[in-house]
């Protein structure tokens, strides 16, 4: 029999990678621009000219690799896209005894 084991709803986490939550974000972000771009029909090198990035950098991060580039510049890159970027801190609950981090999409 398949033993099925739920994952923890973050893969990085579950694969046991350092920085494994701001990887998590940087995925989120990266898939968020991915789309934008998709939805508009850009190429890569359209959206070098409005990200500031080079096409290099703008390939490896819609492929996952997103390792040189910070959540600042990918939040940079959404505010360029036309979108609000609201950055929320509030009160962890008590069952918790650190914060987190997530990013929700309207």
């Amino acid at each position: 029999m398949t033993e099925i084991e739920h994952g923890s709803g973050n893969v990085y986490a579950d694969l046991e990678i350092a920085d494994a939550s701001e990887m998590l974000v940087k995925a989120q972000l990266a898939a968020k621009i991915g789309s934008i771009l998709k939805a508009r029909h850009l190429t890569q090198a359209q959206a070098s000219e409005i990200l500031g990035l080079a096409q290099p950098k703008i390939s490896e991060m819609l492929r996952g690799k997103f390792r040189g580039i910070s959540e600042t510049k990918m939040i940079e890159c959404l505010v360029r896209l036309g979108r609000d970027v609201q950055i929320v801190v509030k009160a962890a609950p008590r069952s918790r005894k650190e914060g987190k981090v997530e990013v929700v999409f309207e």
